[in-house]
């Protein structure tokens, strides 16, 4: 049976793995389901329609499948899931979804969400990212895999950020992000692509060299935006290594940091 706390409140109807462990003073909804080998830390409040897979880790304080921050929410029985092997510290806040988007809020696998970082309704967060304490993500948003953002960063609702791109700390994101890309500022601009990120991920130096092509193109070649999309999207018939590129731009609608 799952270790829970005597001093915690786990609804009856919540569906929790053998393993699970519930520490003091948290609060455990009737719709939630925990998977194996997750643990929840003391003072927690796991609540919503909220489906949690396996290995995951909730730190003290941190407020899961809280409704959205949105006026238009009137109680719909809105979603949030989550993968394996995540880890939120705490005070972390992260929102269901809201009916006017699809109704619900996914994060996938192996991301680190630090203390105060806020994930809203409708958010979309991929794999292996890094939310920095105090990042902060409008409604809406959708996150690439392996993408940073430093701390006390805010990225506007509806905003897109490809995979491996990274904002410094205090960052505001109101535009797409293109993938692999670093920004900074208030409004944050683009400054280089992240290199050191690339090759600690296995990057090959011939699929740097591409990304550093399509950086140029976007930003340094004085190109229209659809002309630089045109040739980014040809040169990944034959760089595979900027589909990632291709898939961004389908995806993007209010424009790239610039």
């Amino acid at each position: 049976m799952a270790i829970i706390h005597p001093t915690s409140l786990v609804h009856a109807d919540a569906q929790l793995a053998n393993d699970v462990v519930i520490g003091a003073y948290s609060i455990v909804g009737a719709k939630v389901i925990i998977g194996a080998g997750s643990i929840v830390e003391s003072h927690c409040v796991i609540d919503g329609v909220t489906e949690i897979g396996k290995n995951n880790v909730f730190h003290s304080f941190s407020s899961i499948g809280c409704a959205p921050q949105d006026k238009k929410y009137a109680g719909e029985a809105t979603q949030l899931k989550i993968g394996d092997n995540n880890t939120f510290f705490q005070n972390v806040t992260v929102s269901t979804g809201t009916a006017q988007d699809n109704g619900i809020t996914k994060i996938g696998n192996h991301n680190w969400v630090m203390a105060y970082a806020h994930i809203a309704h409708d958010c979309i967060v991929g794999d292996h990212v890094i939310l920095a304490n105090n990042a902060t993500l409008a409604g809406h948003v959708a996150i690439g895999d392996h993408v940073i953002l430093g701390g006390l960063t805010a990225v506007h609702q509806f905003c897109v950020v490809g995979n491996h791109a990274m904002a410094g700390g205090g960052s505001i994101i109101v535009q797409d992000l293109p993938p692999f890309v670093m920004c900074e500022g208030n409004r944050a601009t683009a400054r280089s692509i992240n290199i050191e990120g690339l090759k600690r991920r296995g990057f090959s130096a011939e699929q740097v060299t591409a990304v550093k092509k399509a950086y140029k193109l976007l930003y340094r070649e004085g190109l229209s935006f659809d002309d630089a999309v045109s040739q980014i999207r040809l040169m990944a018939e034959s760089e595979s290594v900027l589909q990632c590129f291709v898939d961004f731009f389908d995806r993007s609608k209010r424009g790239i940091v610039r």
